[in-house]
């Protein structure tokens, strides 16, 4: 009977011995598996801000001299050789548009927008200011002068008014981004400052200078 139980208690004490070693190992995995902080960016996911950038450098020359991207329709008031800068920056649900001119009559303000279309041998082939919600009552011989469309923040207004050399700087942030209703243009007209009145809302004047400017890049 001695000899039985001595038996049975080393087979006991061997299998506790297995059993440890099984859960060493266990434990020596666990320590060497890699762990992923909740805050990792998962490699191939992207991120759901979206960032885009265009800029462009124009210098004004008269309509038989250009192929049609910067173009003065008036010296007088836009002189050739006047250089227009524009550059729109989209950020998630925002964009700001920054024009820099120079060359420029001195102290002046000039109503500039962004239009729908390219620039062309006439200050027309440009179209109507770009607007993100459209409105529907306009037409291309009536267009849209409701103030609810017609605003600085559906449309892109870029008045500037020039120093005593003819430069100056202005920008404007509107609350979209542009996909592929973008316009493609910045129009500077005669008028000093662009219009706000209920029938009357964007009207600036006879259009005196053209940029073309993918905004879609």
């Amino acid at each position: 009977m001695r000899r039985r139980d001595q038996s049975t208690s080393s087979g006991y004490r061997f299998a506790l011995a297995l059993a440890a070693v099984g859960l060493a190992a266990v434990s020596c995995t666990d320590e060497s598996a890699p762990s992923m902080n909740e805050n990792e960016e998962v490699p191939g996911a992207r991120s759901s801000s979206s960032t885009s950038e265009v800029s462009i450098n124009g210098t004004l020359r008269e309509v038989s001299d250009n192929t049609g991207d910067s173009i003065t329709y008036d010296p007088e008031l836009a002189p050739v050789g006047a250089v227009l800068r524009v550059k729109s920056e989209s950020e998630n649900d925002s964009t700001t548009v920054t024009l820099e001119v120079e060359g420029l009559l001195p102290d002046r303000g000039y109503a500039v927008h962004a239009h729908t279309d390219h620039c062309g041998p006439t200050g027309d082939k440009a179209g109507p200011h770009y607007q993100h919600e459209v409105d529907p009552q306009a037409t291309p011989d009536n267009p849209s002068h409701d103030p609810r469309y017609a605003n600085p923040r559906n449309e892109i207004w870029l008045d500037v008014v020039t120093n005593d050399e003819g430069s100056g700087e202005t920008s404007a942030q509107v609350p979209f981004v542009f996909t592929d209703h973008a316009p493609n243009s910045v129009v500077v007209h005669e008028a000093e400052t662009t219009r706000t009145g209920p029938g009357e809302a964007g009207k600036a004047g006879g259009r005196i200078a053209c940029l073309t400017v993918p905004f879609d890049g």
